[in-house]
């Protein structure tokens, strides 16, 4: 439970005192405030409940060993949920390189415009369609528009030049898109044809 003295406590204030102190009331309550977020952000990948929390758990084990080295350079959520990013993509490749070697699965990556076309894709199908493209470009996208990292950020997250994070995100905007189309297209087809059947 959230410590109501550390209310109006900022984030990187409480980095500080655990960081000084190693007392954990301080380190508890960056937890209770993020806990949550964190699990979603990893249940979005692992896509079971049990696994996300297994890979919530690695991820605060990894933050109150690393925790020294934040240095204030962004936001304490930014750092934190580039963290969780990396781990959970290092997480689903391992998965991905496990399946490779077991079932030597090929894996064919789609080929590669507008960013307002992602406004128009409904939530739930959105939804759906970041499932199916890469991790590292799942959170690239996650990371852009739903947690509102700059551009600066995500590079230094990925470490890539800001130039490749725009190409990036342009090519998986396009991803989403042609794969909602589809998804739109076989649907109308399934639909042609059971109204076409129904006529017979």
């Amino acid at each position: 439970m959230k410590n109501k003295a550390f209310k109006n406590t900022p984030d990187e204030e409480l980095v500080r005192l655990y960081v000084e102190t190693q007392r954990n009331l301080y380190f508890e309550e960056l937890y209770h405030r993020y806990v949550d977020k964190v699990y979603r952000k990893c249940l979005s990948f692992v896509k079971n409940e049990v696994q996300a929390e297994d890979v919530t758990h690695d991820i605060f084990l990894r933050l109150v060993l690393n925790i020294g080295g934040f240095k204030e350079h962004s936001k304490f959520s930014t750092w934190l949920y580039s963290i969780t990013y990396n781990y959970c993509i290092d997480q689903i490749r391992m998965v991905k390189k496990q399946a490779e070697t077991t079932l030597d699965v090929n894996f064919d990556p789609e080929q590669e415009k507008d960013e307002s076309e992602l406004v128009e894709i409904q939530a739930k199908d959105l939804k759906k369609a970041l499932q199916k493209i890469d991790p590292d470009e799942r959170a690239m996208l996650l990371m852009k528009y739903q947690d509102d990292f700059s551009l600066k950020e995500i590079s230094d997250t990925f470490k890539i030049s800001e130039n490749a994070v725009k190409m990036r995100l342009m090519r998986t905007r396009e991803k989403l898109r042609k794969i909602y189309a589809e998804n739109i297209v076989f649907f109308l087809i399934i639909v042609s044809k059971a109204i076409w059947f129904w006529k017979k």
